[in-house]
């Protein structure tokens, strides 16, 4: 039986829907709205946390930066934690189960860490425990955190064997990502200029799902996210190897359906294979880390001809802020901001029509709106560089 052929029109119209970025979410942010499009976009990537507010805004009607703001730090809505390839993310809270499941069941290559920096299982376990158990109660500095992890294990965690910007940390914080993979450490707020760890289970306590759940759970909201898609694109989001990627593709076999797309094969979830008549429309502007472009394959369909060489930065996405048009990136833009005025520059890569200049307009405003800025836009070169 021939494949279902499906046009790379329609996909990018149902990622465009999927990502509220078609049309925004009409719900009260303060209501689950904020959780529910950061489940929708499969977790949003913050980095830069700056960034990462303006993405979940833009796709809430009306929504601010505040918005988002209270989310993360007072409704504890959203966890801002390591997720996919080890990069700081937004979570939805009542997904953490599912997450921590799914990223502490990843491979771990053995070896990676030289030996004079090595703990064994012992010591790897104290750390962790000792790490959840010094959170449990306040939010702490780095600086706090390891006087609290070394007093609970031993001297031996504290050891300066870390290179790190021409300096030594302590032996225990190689862990930190090992931590937020267990589910017991999470960012905290700012403590002035000083990054704060917390333990998740203060405000959402959860039990991890066990991998074979949580994988399936994280597969299917990837392909609800970003499908068709293929076990490779799924690899390259999920930081793993593409025989892991298949692998857990063909646990899957009997819930995904196989379609065609370009002639190439892809998956889609069994039941959720509706795509929209209708193309895409509109013009958006995404900053740096986006998750639509992040997690968005095939890559050079995504970023056609001359967004390639200007868009990626040695063919990763992210680095720049993204101008879509009708759902393709079609150019970049970067914001400056000074007091309560945000300078906005936009080049295109192509010449824009009337419509879609005053779609950009409107798209701005909006900006100004999320930033609570006064907004000027100007059309012309972009100086600046990729964000690293």
């Amino acid at each position: 039986m021939s494949l279902r052929e499906v046009s790379w029109q329609a996909v990018v119209a149902r990622r465009m829907a999927r990502h509220q970025l078609a049309a925004p979410a009409t719900g009260d942010p303060a209501a689950g709205e904020t959780a529910d499009v950061v489940r929708a976009m499969c977790g949003a990537h913050a980095q830069v946390l700056s960034a990462a507010e303006v993405s979940v805004a833009l796709r809430i009607e009306g929504a601010t930066r505040v918005d988002v703001q209270r989310a993360l730090w007072e409704d504890r809505s959203l966890v801002k934690t390591l997720g996919p390839r080890g990069t700081v993310h937004l979570l939805p809270a009542v997904d953490l189960a599912s997450w921590v499941g799914a990223l502490s069941a990843l491979p771990t290559t053995p070896g990676a860490v030289p030996e004079y920096m090595r703990m064994t299982p012992e010591q790897i376990d104290q750390v962790i425990a000792a790490i959840g158990d010094a959170l449990a109660e306040n939010d702490l500095t780095v600086d706090e955190l390891t006087d609290e992890v070394v007093a609970r294990t031993g001297s031996w965690a504290g050891d300066l064997v870390m290179p790190a910007f021409q300096t030594y940390w302590p032996r225990w914080r190689q862990l930190i990502p090992a931590a937020a993979n267990a589910g017991v450490l999470c960012y905290g707020a700012n403590r002035g200029r000083n990054v704060t760890y917390s333990n998740p289970h203060r405000f959402t306590p959860f039990k991890p799902e066990s991998a074979e759940i949580a994988l399936s759970v994280v597969l299917k909201q990837y392909l609800h996210s970003y499908g068709p898609a293929t076990p490779q694109q799924f690899a390259r989001w999920f930081n793993v190897t593409p025989t892991f990627g298949a692998r857990l593709f063909t646990s899957l076999a009997d819930e995904l359906e196989e379609v065609s797309l370009d002639g190439k094969p892809a998956w889609l979830l069994r039941g959720d294979t509706d795509l929209p008549d209708e193309p895409a429309r509109g013009v958006r502007l995404l900053p740096y880390f986006d998750a639509y472009g992040v997690g968005s394959h095939p890559r050079e369909m995504v970023f056609p001809g001359k967004a390639w060489d200007r868009a990626l930065a040695r063919g990763q996405a992210g680095n720049f802020p993204l101008l879509l048009i009708d759902g393709i990136v079609g150019g970049v833009w970067h914001q400056r901001r000074s007091g309560r005025k945000v300078q906005v520059t936009v080049e295109p890569l192509g010449k824009l029509n009337q419509s879609r200049r005053r779609a950009l307009d409107d798209e701005v405003s909006r900006l100004g709106e999320i930033l609570d800025a006064k907004p000027d836009l100007t059309i012309g070169e972009v100086t600046v560089g990729a964000h690293a």
